[in-house]
Order: structure tokens, then C-alpha cells, then sequence
């Protein structure tokens, strides 16, 4: 089965200056990678790889071609201004579509009915008519799940998604993009603080501080004696 996102000695960065460095790595169908590390360590600029945004200064990476035709399912974090936006569930569902519609000026009963299928996915079929910025933070990040989803079910990237969710509201998320990625295999690829919930749910962790300081299971990322700077127990960075 061939990889979904393949890295080989990957740079990226910005004018003259890589924030990322020989990043050597791959998503495969099912996995559940999540990206960890310090703010400025290159988390975001990988992601933007990722997502076709930036090209990289070196190396090679390499996009499975249906997911290149379809688009990533892509969660960004959320802005004040994104959680006020003035629209409905279902046209926010819908604009996850967006890439298959084209120049077409007009969704097509196909793409109407993959935003509907979505929604009942995500239990908020209800909710449809609802204005999305009078919902709670649990429900928006249910409709932003849907929405990625209408571009394609093989690889979701979360960008911080539990920021500003209440305890509850995050327990729930998780269990949602649990359920997807056991018993749906969609490929999950999140970038997180919340490390106790890393290792908690994720299979896989991607550790970036400019280089890749750690790249493996979550199992040998807590027992390595390596400088992931994670205290296994304490669920802390190290100093």
C-alpha cells in the first residue's frame, strides 16, 4: 500500500531561511501521526508542506495522486474572526466541495448529498439550518470535521484542534477522530500541545524542533532515552 504524504530529506522555509530541516518521514493509510514540539520548532511549516503550500528548498516529498486530485481534509485553528463567521452548517459543510465543484457555478446533487451524508457522520444533521457562529465549540469543530471530510475521507490534518474547547468539548473530539481513524481508517496527521492526549490516542509521533528530534511509535517515544524531552509520566516538557 503506498504512502499517503512521503518525506525524504525534506527542507522548507522562507525567504533563505528553513525552519525545516531533512525531515525523513511518511503517512501511511490509517495512520495516527501527531506533530509535537515547542512553538517555532517547524510544526506549522511542515504543515504547510504538507498541504501544498510550500514547496520544499530540498528533498523530495511526494502526494499520493487521488488526494492531489480531491484536496486534504484540513481543520486549520480556528480564529475569532472563523468561530463569528455568518453562514449555515450546511454551507459550511458543503464548502469542503469546493475543489471537486471546480468552475461550476452550482454544487451538484452528488456533492449536496456527500455534504448531507457528512453531516449525519458527524450528528449534526439537526443542526443544518443552524447558524454556525451560535453553536458551542464541540459543534463547530464537528462541522469543520464534516467539512474536511467532503474533500476527502483518507487523510485528515487537525491544526491544534482542541484550542479554546472546554474539557468536555475536547473529550469528545477525540473520541470522534478515534472513531474515524479505528473504524473508518481514515488517516489522521494532528498537530498538538496537548501531549497527554498524544500519547493517549495517537499511534505514531513526528517530534520537531527545526530537525526531527524523534520519529516513531508512541510506545518507543516514551521509553526512548532520547532528547524528545518528554517526562512520560508527568505528561510535561522537560526543561
Amino acid at each position: 500500500m503506498n504512502p499517503l504524504i512521503q518525506c525524504s530529506h525534506v527542507d522548507f522555509g522562507y525567504e533563505n531561511q528553513d525552519a525545516v530541516v531533512d525531515v525523513t518521514m511518511e503517512v501511511n493509510p490509517g495512520d495516527y501521526l501527531c506533530i509535537v514540539g515547542e512553538n517555532g520548532s517547524g510544526k506549522s511549516t511542515l504543515m504547510k508542506g504538507f498541504l501544498g503550500l510550500l514547496k520544499p528548498t530540498k528533498g523530495t516529498i511526494v502526494i499520493d495522486e487521488e488526494l492531489k486530485k480531491s484536496g486534504i481534509g484540513y481543520l486549520p485553528q480556528q480564529t475569532a474572526a472563523q468561530k463569528d463567521f455568518p453562514a449555515t452548517v450546511r454551507e459550511v459543510v458543503i464548502s469542503g466541495c469546493l475543489s471537486r465543484r471546480g468552475n461550476r457555478p452550482f454544487y451538484s446533487p452528488k456533492e449536496k448529498k456527500l455534504a448531507a451524508d457528512n453531516m449525519k457522520r458527524l450528528g449534526i444533521w439537526d443542526l443544518a439550518g443552524c447558524c454556525y457562529r451560535e453553536l458551542s465549540g464541540g459543534q463547530q469543530q464537528r462541522v469543520l470535521i464534516a467539512r474536511a471530510l467532503c474533500a476527502t475521507d483518507r487523510l485528515l490534518i487537525l491544526d491544534e484542534p482542541i484550542t479554546g474547547l472546554d474539557p468536555s468539548a475536547a473529550a469528545e473530539f477525540y473520541s470522534i477522530i478515534d472513531k474515524l481513524n479505528r473504524d473508518e481508517k481514515v488517516a489522521i496527521v494532528m498537530v498538538s500541545h496537548d501531549i497527554e492526549n498524544v500519547v493517549a490516542h495517537g499511534d505514531k509521533i513526528l517530534h520537531l524542533k527545526r530537525h526531527v528530534l524523534f520519529y516513531g511509535t508512541v510506545s518507543d517515544y516514551l521509553n526512548s532515552d532520547g532528547e524528545h524531552l518528554y517526562a512520560g509520566g508527568a505528561g510535561k516538557w522537560k526543561p
